[in-house]
C-alpha cells in the first residue's frame, strides 16, 4: 500500500513538473524566438555539453538525443556550405558544430549519419584529422561490422597524415570486414606509387555516394573536379616522362607537345603548376581563399589611421 502512494505521490510531481514546463514554453517561446532571430547566424547553433555528461543525465533517452544533435548539426552545415563557398568563413560556428557531433556520436554511436558527416566536413574543410579519427575509432568500436569506419581512417591516415603503416592496418580491417579485396589492392596501388590522388578521387566517390544532403555533396562533387583534374595531369606527367626520360618545364609544355589536350581548370579558381620534383600543384591549396581580416581595436571597430 506504501509502495503504491509513493507511486501516485511520484506520478502527480511528474504532470505538475511537465505542466509547468508547458506553461512556461507557452509564455516564453514568442520572446524566445523574436531574440533568435535578431540574432546573427552563426550564433544559432548553441553550446552544447559534452557527450559524457548528456549520456549519464539522459540515460535511454541518449538515443533520441544523439539523432537530434545529429540532425541538427547536418542541417546547420548545410545551410552553410553555400557561404564557405562565399568565403564567409566567419559566420560558421565551427567549435560548437564539433562538439554538437562529438555529443551526437557519443550518444548515438550507430548512427552513421553523424560519422559520414564528421568525416566529410571536418577532415576536408576544417583540417581536424586527429579528432575526428578519435570519433571514428569510438564509432568502431560498436559498429563492428561497418567497413566503411577502418576505410575512412586509412583514408585520413594515408591521404591526410602521411601514416602509411597505420593507414595499412585499417585498410586491411576494411578488407577483412567487407569480404572484399578491393581496399587492400587500391592501398597496395597506393603505397606502390607513391600518389594519392587516385585514392582522393575513389574517396570522394564514395562520401558522394552515401551524402543525403545536396549542398554538402555539392561541396564533395567541387574537391573530386579538383582530384580528377590533377590526376588527368599526372597520368601526362607520366607518359612524358616514359617518352622523353625527363620531367616537363611546365604544364603548358604537356599541352603543346599533344600530352594534354588543355590545362585542366582549378574549381577553387587557383591554376595547377608542377613542382620541382614533378608533383602536381595548385596555388589554391585545394581550398577557397579565406578572407583576411583587419586587425580592430579592443572595442572590435578598426583603428583609423
Amino acid at each position: 500500500m506504501k509502495d503504491m502512494t509513493t507511486k501516485n505521490i511520484s506520478n502527480k510531481l511528474f504532470y505538475v513538473f511537465a505542466l509547468v514546463a508547458v506553461v512556461c514554453l507557452v509564455l516564453f517561446f514568442p520572446y524566445f524566438q523574436k531574440d533568435m532571430q535578431k540574432r546573427p547566424l552563426f550564433e544559432k547553433l548553441g553550446y552544447t555539453p559534452q557527450g559524457k555528461f548528456y549520456k549519464i543525465v539522459l540515460g535511454e533517452f541518449r538515443w533520441f538525443m544523439g539523432d537530434y544533435l545529429s540532425f541538427k548539426s547536418i542541417i546547420y552545415y548545410g545551410g552553410k556550405v553555400d557561404k564557405i563557398s562565399e568565403r564567409k568563413f566567419h559566420e560558421v560556428e565551427f567549435y560548437n558544430l564539433y562538439r554538437t557531433i562529438e555529443t551526437s556520436i557519443i550518444l548515438n554511436p550507430y548512427n552513421e549519419d553523424a560519422y559520414y558527416f564528421a568525416q566529410g566536413a571536418f577532415t576536408w574543410d576544417i583540417g581536424k584529422i586527429r579528432e575526428v579519427n578519435a570519433l571514428l575509432k569510438y564509432v568502431m568500436k560498436y559498429r563492428t561490422w561497418d567497413f566503411k569506419i577502418p576505410f575512412f581512417l586509412g583514408f585520413n591516415y594515408a591521404y591526410f597524415l602521411k601514416d602509411y603503416k597505420t593507414a595499412a592496418y585499417y585498410y586491411k580491417k576494411a578488407s577483412e570486414i567487407s569480404g572484399s579485396a578491393l581496399f587492400t589492392n587500391l592501398a597496395a596501388r597506393y603505397f606502390y606509387e607513391g600518389g594519392e590522388t587516385e585514392l582522393g578521387i575513389a574517396y570522394l566517390k564514395t562520401m558522394i555516394k552515401i551524402t543525403r544532403k545536396e549542398s554538402i555533396k555539392k561541396s564533395y562533387e567541387v574537391r573530386l573536379q579538383a582530384l580528377e583534374a590533377i590526376y588527368t595531369i599526372e597520368r601526362a606527367i607520366k607518359r612524358y616522362k616514359e617518352k622523353n626520360k625527363a620531367l616537363p618545364k611546365d604544364i603548358d609544355e604537356l599541352v603543346r607537345k599533344g600530352f594534354l589536350r588543355e590545362v585542366p581548370k582549378d574549381p577553387y579558381g587557383g591554376k595547377f603548376y608542377i613542382d620541382k620534383d614533378g608533383k602536381v600543384r595548385t596555388t589554391s591549396k585545394l581550398a577557397f581563399k579565406r578572407p583576411k581580416h583587419k586587425k580592430g581595436n579592443e572595442n572590435g571597430s578598426n583603428k583609423s589611421k
